[in-house]
């Protein structure tokens, strides 16, 4: 196969295109550190919650790069989501996460099909039955973590490991009952089970 020279200045054109490109993205990413000031807390939990607030801090979770989050560079493409979801940019859950460089995608994966499904018939990549909830958040939120804040402790009474299954209906309290009262969609037209992704209501 001949290489004519139109073909290697495409080529070299296409590669400083490129190269180009990702330099003017990795400019644009805003690199604004979380400030104290952002984490106001009522006076009762004013103690408990710094230690959660460092765990963060610290990223610990082993999903993504470490760092804390004034030197994390991560683009939070939460955007995507808003176009259909909206609400949520003002909800806490979702604002605390983005602070810390953690969008939609890190808990309910990219869900590409879901997001170009006109139809909504597609479910997210990732959902959350119940029994999955407290392991999932635990997977960056650690167990010897938040087990110093008080309020923590009736959440972790009787399971030995974080993996313990949940029991639907006894009483068991969830993360969300708390950090993401605001998180779930409240009227749904479409509804899907949660493990196998089979559509339940259209």
């Amino acid at each position: 196969m001949k290489v004519t020279s139109n073909q290697v200045v495409t080529l070299v054109c296409f590669i400083v295109g490129s190269l180009l490109l990702v330099f003017a993205a990795s400019c644009s990413v805003d690199k604004q550190a979380m400030s104290g000031s952002e984490h106001k807390h009522s006076e009762e939990d004013s103690g408990e919650h710094q230690v959660a607030e460092s765990a963060v801090s610290r990223a610990s979770c082993p999903r993504f790069e470490g760092g804390t989050p004034s030197t994390r560079t991560g683009f939070v493409a939460n955007i995507f989501c808003s176009a259909c979801h909206y609400g949520f940019d003002d909800e806490e859950l979702a604002r605390t996460h983005e602070l810390a460089g953690i969008g939609c995608e890190r808990c309910h994966g990219e869900s590409e099909r879901h997001r170009s499904d006109e139809d909504n018939v597609t479910p997210p990549e990732i959902m959350y039955p119940k029994a999955k909830i407290n392991p999932t958040c635990m997977m960056c939120h650690p167990r010897h973590e938040i087990s110093q804040v008080a309020s923590h402790k009736a959440l972790l009474a009787g399971a030995k490991t974080v993996f313990d299954p949940a029991d639907e209906d006894d009483n068991q309290i969830y993360c969300t009952d708390c950090h993401a009262k605001d998180h779930r969609i409240n009227v749904r037209n479409i509804r899907w089970n949660k493990q196998t992704g089979e559509l339940l209501k259209d």
